[in-house]
């Protein structure tokens, strides 16, 4: 078993901004002084993270907090250490899904084969746990997300968040974004890929509410440990903060994802009889839906991670208040514009933006950049529009006297017939038509050799890049083996995308000129 022993905190002095942080939050003095202890602690977070992109997770994690992340066997999941005091900067990673403490980790939890004995084990397994210290950091999370949404309140009745592009009743409001925000991502969930049983698992206890599918050897089980009912319109339990008077109950849910068939229980059974031992051992109250603490159990074939959530819900859908049909995931968007590398004033073109996830998480991160979106459906571009209004609304909030544009534009166009100069753009990055939800295979055998031809007489010769995104990888091998001379697959990454088996291409631009790449038609 590892994970038990807590190591020293990385470097950096306790100061007067967690003490004012929590003071902030609504604590008294001693809890403020509290609350700069607590930010000293050392925590070991695992975070969830678009399968295939756990190496740009883990040099994101290295750039911006200065730890090194071990990457999971179990894909999809990293996991790093950083004082508590640096939960904000953690919230502000770009390419994690969810986030949670670790309470402990177990490489080769030996599970015993009678039933019976193996759900025991788990229950005893509650009691030897060091709950302590990760709970101080849940409880310096929910501070931290109070205080957030009191900030929050006070900006939407600015004038700024007033006015906004309508959008036909496009769901999803004007100010859900946030960088911070835990919002509902039920219509886009991480599913479980389906081949090879390479990732058969849902990362971090996505509550199955976002109707995540499960495998045989896959399943995740959110379960109730029966109770009783008692007053269902007991407020939540302050969020973890007992204060000076009486200390409310808390109320959790267990969690549990398994992978492997060497089990001889479901996950179901094992949140079940966990979530009885965890009900028992802190006198909780069990609530699916309005929980104050999710715990999570993560079982891996041998491997065992249990965990306290620190979001509520993905990260993944930060950028976005407009939804289409096939919304990319903002995290995913991160990890495809990481691998073509953007140089400052580079101009990174997506000339099939739908909503705009790729160029706004582009523009997000990469300002000194010059982006530009575009799709030949006039719906998508309003919802690409509407939601960089919603952008820009979140940059004039925070801080109004610095508030500047972002680096996009938004353009009706067509694909196979852009309107820029020939060899005038640095990085293509697209999101492809599977072919599913959006067109259809038979469409994309003639749109796959077209995007591509087109794509590279606007890309430099020689120094141009595209990444793109599909599921229809028979078709794109077969595109690509057409346009040979003016691109070269550098590099392939494997990723899930609701359930499907996809593929992010790296290509370089050959230095054929232009004039010789040009379209027949």
């Amino acid at each position: 078993a590892s994970g038990g022993g807590r190591p020293p905190a990385l470097s950096g002095q306790p100061g007067m901004a967690e003490a004012e942080a929590a003071g902030d939050a609504g604590l008294g003095p001693a809890a403020a002084r509290e609350g700069a202890e607590l930010a000293e602690l050392a925590a070991v977070i695992g975070a969830t993270v678009p399968t295939g992109f756990e190496q740009t997770a883990a040099e994101e994690v290295r750039e911006k907090l200065g730890s090194a992340s071990r990457i999971s066997k179990d894909r999809g999941k990293i996991y790093f250490e950083v004082p508590a005091r640096s939960l904000p900067q953690v919230h502000r990673l770009r390419s994690v899904d969810n986030l949670f403490v670790v309470v402990q980790e177990f490489k080769d939890y030996q599970f015993k084969e009678n039933k019976e004995d193996a759900l025991k084990d788990l229950e005893d397994l509650v009691k030897k746990l060091p709950w302590t210290d990760p709970l101080k950091v849940w409880e310096l999370n929910n501070s931290l997300k109070k205080k957030k949404t009191k900030r929050k309140k006070h900006n939407l009745q600015s004038p700024a968040s007033r006015g906004k592009l309508s959008d036909g009743g496009e769901e999803g409001g004007a100010d859900q974004n946030n960088t911070n925000d835990q919002e509902d991502c039920a219509q886009n969930p991480v599913a479980v890929e389906p081949t090879g049983g390479q990732d058969t698992k849902n990362p971090q206890g996505v509550p199955s509410r976002n109707g995540v599918g499960e495998e045989e050897d896959n399943e995740q089980s959110d379960v109730k440990v029966e109770v009783q009912a008692s007053s269902e319109n007991e407020s939540k339990a302050g969020e973890g903060q007992t204060g000076e008077g009486e200390a409310k109950v808390l109320r959790f849910r267990v969690t549990c994802n398994r992978a492997g068939d060497k089990h001889s229980f479901t996950s179901n059974e094992a949140a079940r009889d966990f979530g009885g031992a965890v009900q028992e051992h802190f006198q909780w109250k069990a609530d699916m839906t309005n929980f104050d603490v999710e715990v999570l159990l993560n079982i891996h074939n041998n491997e065992v991670v249990v965990g306290i959530a620190l979001t509520e819900e993905s990260l993944h859908r930060r950028n976005i208040t407009h939804f289409g049909p096939t919304t990319l995931r903002s995290t995913l968007a991160y990890g495809m514009l990481r691998l073509c590398d953007p140089q400052p004033t580079d101009i990174i073109v997506d000339p099939m933006c739908g909503t705009g996830a790729i160029p706004i998480e582009g523009a997000a991160e990469w300002p000194c950049c010059y982006h530009i979106a575009g799709d030949n459906n006039p719906q998508a571009v309003k919802r690409a529009a509407n939601n960089i209004s919603s952008l820009l609304r979140k940059n004039e909030s925070k801080d109004s006297s610095t508030a500047l544009g972002v680096p996009l534009d938004v353009i009706q166009w067509d694909i196979c017939n852009l309107p820029l100069r020939t060899g005038s753009v640095d990085i293509v990055v697209t999101d492809m038509p599977f072919g599913k939800r959006i067109g259809s295979k038979k469409k994309n055998w003639d749109l796959y050799p077209a995007c591509l031809m087109e794509m590279g007489r606007i890309c430099t010769p020689g120094t141009g890049r595209a990444v793109l995104l599909t599921q229809d990888k028979k078709c794109f091998a077969k595109a690509l083996s057409r346009v040979g001379h003016i691109w070269r697959r550098a590099q392939t990454v494997w990723v899930n995308v609701g359930g499907l088996h996809a593929a992010v291409y790296l290509l370089r631009r050959t230095s054929e000129p232009a004039q010789d790449a040009r379209p027949s038609w």
